[in-house]
């Protein structure tokens, strides 16, 4: 880091304004920033000036200005302050996403083609402000440099995933993390909530799937450990619970993809219901980690009826377009061995197991695309061998999965990217050696982070539309407790809001750096236990 830039962000954690030739420090890094001359005085007293259409974004402001000032501002249609503007020629130029804030002497002002772009002009101006203001009362007016930001994001995907399934967290962390995406504008949340595990979702239908699903009697400590904690984990979420987590994120932007694994990942719902299984013989929920043996009896009408029936009451909770089911990680092995499953695929012309998960695949696509939805994977859903298991007795797999599937990229060669573009598929590239959040610091350094590029170097311009974006991933096998958890996330989770924002010709790993010397005070403020990671 350059010493002048260095000092630049220590002055700025002692005094209330910016004053930087380098810009401004906010994370991600906007597209377009133009510093003016002279500053605005923001006074406990300032007015929101708000249409109605904008009226939540304004009570989200007025809630982050209550914070320093001690009072809410008053939110009014004229007048001068803080304005909130939908200006509907700006979705044309910037998007969907984009906005435009524009800080003179007289005033503030928050313009975009639609809500969710005044929102994320409102987080850009949260970072303007004192790393403390939201944490500690203010008793002077606050100086804010003058500036004009136009601002846009490189993807529309931007995904934090959590899995819930083998270390349930709860309302109140699942909160925080919407906070922190928010104030990063990352807009989909991916929720892993079932897997072998622990089912940690409320399906009316089917009781026992959190009544015996959620439970488990004991936890593997390690990896290939013969060690475990000697205490039981539990958990779970009502649907009334889901939907306040749903509205909560609603309110920041942030869309919920709900993840239901299938076939595979099953042994906590076959758990509860026996007759759901491949092998006959699981009776309690996993205890240990990795690749399990049992999965969904994917020949059996009624297990197909069970899923779908699952997928009503999931599909009928998240307004969110697209429901991810998994599909990683099967274990082919009891198919081959089950003279039922046999003899469905025999009937119905499947040559091999990887023919069958797909001819099933296909059916949850188009069972989710008749609600009006869209189904999600992990991109063994396309039949590539990424693990190289399948072996000369697999063949040639004739099955082709469903065009409107999009595929979740998260390990194989990168060819299987180019392959899928190509074939006409979305993809959303969560490459595991590049953005999983439970591998070591020294595997996947912050500046590691940071490079992630979601488009596979060489791949031909015409089909850069079709990576929507890109997922990072906290899984939680062995991450028990919250402290752990948030060490693993933060900083990195700043390091891949850039990634999905910002534009490649404005990225500078040592301007972030500068920048991230700011959040961490906010995060010290929250309470958020980060890593002090190295490049």
């Amino acid at each position: 880091m350059k010493p002048h830039k260095l000092l630049l962000a220590v002055i700025f954690l002692f005094t209330t304004a910016i004053h930087s030739q380098d810009g401004i420090n906010v994370i991600p890094q906007p597209t377009k920033v133009e510093m003016g001359t002279g500053a605005y005085f923001l006074e406990g007293d300032v007015k929101l000036i708000a249409i109605s259409s904008v009226k939540s974004e304004a009570d989200y402001l007025a809630s982050v200005l209550e914070k320093g000032f001690g009072k809410k501002p008053d939110i009014q249609q004229r007048g001068a302050g803080i304005a909130l503007k939908i200006i509907p020629d700006l979705k044309d130029k910037l998007g969907e996403e984009g906005y435009t804030l524009t800080i003179k002497k007289n005033g503030v002002t928050i313009a975009a083609g639609n809500q969710t772009g005044i929102f994320y002009g409102i987080q850009s101006f949260r970072q303007l402000l004192p790393p403390n203001f939201e944490f500690k009362p203010q008793t002077d007016d606050i100086e804010i440099p003058a500036v004009k930001i136009a601002d846009n994001p490189r993807f529309p995907w931007r995904s934090f995933h959590l899995d819930e399934s083998r270390h349930f967290k709860g309302m109140k962390e699942v909160k925080k993390l919407l906070d922190q995406m928010a104030l990063l504008k990352m807009n989909k949340f991916h929720w892993h909530l079932t897997d072998d595990q622990g089912w940690r979702i409320e399906i009316k239908k089917y009781p026992l799937l959190t009544e015996i699903g959620s439970k488990r009697k004991d936890t593997q400590i390690s990896r290939n450990s013969d060690q475990f904690t000697g205490e039981p984990h539990s958990g779970f979420y009502t649907q009334e619970e889901i939907k306040e987590i749903i509205e909560y994120a609603k309110k920041r932007h942030i869309t919920i993809v709900p993840e239901i694994e299938m076939p595979g990942h099953a042994m906590a719902a076959v758990a509860a219901y026996p007759w759901l299984g491949s092998l006959g013989t699981t009776k309690e929920v996993a205890t240990i980690f990795g690749k399990m043996d049992d999965s969904f009896n994917i020949s059996d009408p009624k297990v197909i009826n069970f899923l779908k029936n699952v997928l009503d009451e999931v599909m009928a909770l998240f307004p969110g377009e697209v429901i991810h089911i998994g599909g990683d990680e099967v274990n082919f092995e009891p198919w081959k061995n089950s003279e039922s499953i046999q003899a469905f695929m025999k009937k119905e012309g499947l040559k091999s197991p990887v023919d069958l998960q797909i001819y099933f695949t296909n059916q949850i696509s188009n069972y989710v695309d008749k609600a009006g939805k869209r189904m999600m994977g992990w991109n063994e859903i396309m039949g590539d061998d990424i693990h190289k298991e399948h072996g000369a007795d697999i063949g040639e797999v004739e099955q082709k999965l469903a065009e409107s599937a999009i595929v979740h990229f998260w390990k194989g060669e990168l060819d299987l990217i180019n392959n899928a573009v190509e074939e006409g598929y979305d993809v959303v590239n969560s490459n595991h050696w590049d953005t999983y959040l439970d591998y070591t610091y020294e595997r996947i350094p912050l500046s590691r982070s940071y490079s992630f590029n979601p488009i596979p170097e060489g791949l031909d311009e015409k089909y850069h539309s079709k990576i929507l974006g890109f997922g990072t991933q906290m899984w939680s096998e062995y991450i028990p407790t919250v402290a752990q958890m948030d060490q693993q996330i933060f900083p990195r989770l700043a390091a891949y809001a850039e990634v999905g924002w910002t534009s490649l010709s404005e990225k500078d790993f040592e301007r972030f750096e500068n920048s991230l010397i700011i959040l961490k005070e906010r995060w010290n403020l929250a309470g958020i236990n980060y890593h002090e990671a190295t490049e």
